[in-house]
């Protein structure tokens, strides 16, 4: 978390924003994270604590006052006037009824601001330095810790509502995007889009509702602000107050609509809880907590998490404020998987071996930032927390991403998140889309396969799904890096390996529903030329279908060189594919549906294959029809 990348969003490390046929490419983050000409950072985010390119983020809400929440849900006013030197803690109790503790919070010098009785948390608001240690020494009270070590903003009171943004439209048409074919997304939805019934939470900067791609899956009457730490439920509030939340969200459910992308679970549904906070960007403990609270008792069945929990990069149980935010976040992490939630976070982007701590040396990120040694007692929170899966960043092809955090026992699993000039493409605010690369873009790549999974096997716990996410991986060996220890099932850069979508559904390809001709028979693909492999149909009567499908396997080191075209038995050219230039990902693994019915079914089909360029060569390893 110390890289070019934000550290506390898992931020992108750069944004193409695109409207239309128009592009315009923003400078790279700064290492802080923090946002450059108005454009949030895309490698990193203060947002894994952030949002930029990964927020990380949690909301709460008081809608079940007697489960986790005295504060009421509808009100999004504190119960003091702010003043200046307002800080907040977290105050630590037995869980159950907090009422005692809370009226000592209130004979102490102190307000609460939320109170989550089902784990025994207060967030409790004081201008007295003395606030802490006197409530130490309460009867009932186990712990107490400053979430910060800045005044908490006087928009907590009085909190705005993000702005709404205007709406472009696209003229983008969605496409086969390297993400989505590197984890069989694309060849996942033939078999199941998701369920309807599933609930995505986005624990981040907040999401664009009104965007075109996410709208037809919005569910709105699950969204909030927990910005702060305790619940607005306000229309509205959970509106993205930079870009990274709704990057994100786009990559996990954006609609499969013929509109811009598709995300990778696109028929699930998908809630807002903004943790971030406007103007710093930062996801502070009491806000996570919040989410978590909420992901819980709105019943969604994975949360994503691209950020850490500000200010701490690393959170140590030896300082006693550390400590509580630790005891704090842990609690509402358990509390929500108690109740059927499964968290998903990135690892980060300071290609930092999470295994092996040393120094932290950006923390506190609220103030002023001091180097110290920590060991690997300190965790990054939510990412390191029991139960939660962590994920690292893959370039496209498969590679580590050069920012991505490792640690052999930490990494659970690995998603594409982009690296240098290939970033994950999706929905940013205003109906655009663009392009960031960051381990908060890997994650919501795994979110959205724990969706398909908890959509295909309904009565699947968190823990079901954290299995089922690690046996249907496919296996990543070390690469010649002496950072990478393991085994070639499990390492310290890709865990159990990178994620499946199409295990995730059915663990096989589709069968072919019609008459059915393969050719095996390898056939090389050479630089600046080009090949064909033919299959010969009999047996058809009349003409092949509108719906013709063409299935292709081919091994390339370079797929952006290729052009891909079916040759009918009279001659006639269809068009399959003609990948960017800048495609740099490996192979081609995908099913084409083309319009053959003017052609005789029986006949020689031949696929061919152009290579426009030099350097990379590969075969067409196979290649099928069914009519």
């Amino acid at each position: 978390m110390f890289s070019h990348i934000s550290s506390r969003l898992r931020l992108p490390v750069a944004i193409a924003v695109v409207v239309g046929a128009t592009v315009a490419v923003a400078a790279p983050a700064q290492a802080d994270g923090r946002a450059v000409n108005g454009i949030e950072p895309q490698a990193t985010a203060q947002a894994e604590g952030r949002a930029a390119t990964g927020a990380r983020t949690q909301a709460t809400t008081g809608a079940k006052a007697a489960e986790s929440s005295r504060t009421s849900a509808a009100s999004a006013a504190g119960t003091a006037a702010w003043a200046a030197g307002t800080r907040a803690y977290l105050v630590i109790t037995t869980p159950g009824d907090t009422t005692a503790v809370r009226s000592a919070v209130a004979s102490n010098g102190g307000t609460v601001f939320a109170s989550y009785d089902a784990i025994g948390v207060i967030v409790a608001h004081s201008t007295s330095a003395s606030f802490a240690a006197t409530m130490r020494g309460v009867t009932g009270v186990q712990q107490v810790g400053a979430t910060r070590t800045s005044d908490v903003p006087a928009d907590a009171y009085n909190p705005a509502l993000p702005a709404n943004p205007s709406q472009a439209t696209t003229t983008l048409t969605e496409s086969n995007r390297w993400d989505m074919t590197q984890i069989k997304a694309d060849q996942a939805w033939a078999v199941t889009t998701g369920s309807a019934t599933v609930k995505v939470g986005v624990l981040d900067t907040g999401v664009d509702d009104q965007h075109q791609d996410i709208a037809p899956n919005f569910n709105a009457a699950d969204s909030v602000s927990c910005a702060y730490g305790k619940a607005d439920t306000r229309a509205g509030a959970w509106r993205d107050v930079g870009t990274h939340g709704t990057h994100v969200a786009g990559t996990v459910a954006a609609a499969k609509n013929g509109k811009g992308v598709i995300g990778v679970a696109p028929g699930v549904k998908i809630s807002s809880v903004r943790i971030a906070e406007p103007t710093s960007s930062l996801f502070f403990a009491e806000n996570t907590i919040c989410g978590f609270m909420w992901a819980g008792d709105h019943g969604f069945k994975v949360t994503n998490n691209s950020y850490y929990t500000d200010p701490w990069q690393f959170n140590c149980p030896d300082n006693v404020d550390q400590a509580a935010i630790i005891e704090g976040v842990r609690r509402a992490q358990a509390y929500a998987e108690s109740k059927g939630s499964l968290q998903v976070a990135a690892a980060g982007n300071s290609n930092y071996d999470l295994a092996n701590k040393t120094t932290d040396s950006e923390s506190p990120n609220d103030s002023t930032p001091v180097t110290r040694t920590i060991t690997n007692a300190c965790i990054d929170i939510p990412t390191e927390l029991p139960g939660v899966v962590t994920v690292s960043a893959q370039a496209s092809g498969g590679a580590k991403a050069s920012y991505s955090n490792f640690g052999n026992g930490v990494i659970d699993i690995t998603a594409p998140g982009g690296d240098g000039a290939t970033g994950v493409y999706s929905t940013l605010p205003g109906g655009k889309y663009g392009s960031m690369s960051g381990t908060s873009m890997a994650s919501p790549h795994v979110t959205g396969v724990a969706a398909l999974i908890a959509s295909t096997n309904p009565t699947f716990t968190p823990a079901d799904i954290r299995n089922a996410l690690a046996t249907q991986a496919t296996d990543k060996a070390c690469p010649s890096d002496s950072r990478c220890t393991g085994t070639t099932t499990k390492n310290g850069f890709f865990g159990e390996g990178q994620v499946d979508a199409l295990k995730a559904v059915s663990g096989t390809t589709p069968p072919p529903t019609g008459p059915y001709f393969e050719n095996l028979t390898d056939v090389a693909i050479t630089d600046n030329a080009t090949v064909e492999s033919a299959i010969t149909v009999t047996g058809v009567t009349g003409n092949a279908p509108a719906t013709l499908k063409v299935g292709v396997d081919i091994k390339h080191t370079y797929r952006g060189d290729l052009v891909l075209s079916l040759v009918a038995p009279d001659g006639t050219v269809y068009p399959l594919e003609d990948f960017t230039n800048s495609d740099s990902a490996d192979d081609v693994l995908k099913t084409y549906t083309v319009n053959a019915s003017a052609e005789t079914a029986n006949g020689t089909w031949k696929l061919r294959v152009q290579d426009i360029a030099s350097q990379d060569t590969g075969r067409i390893d196979a290649w099928n029809l069914t009519f």
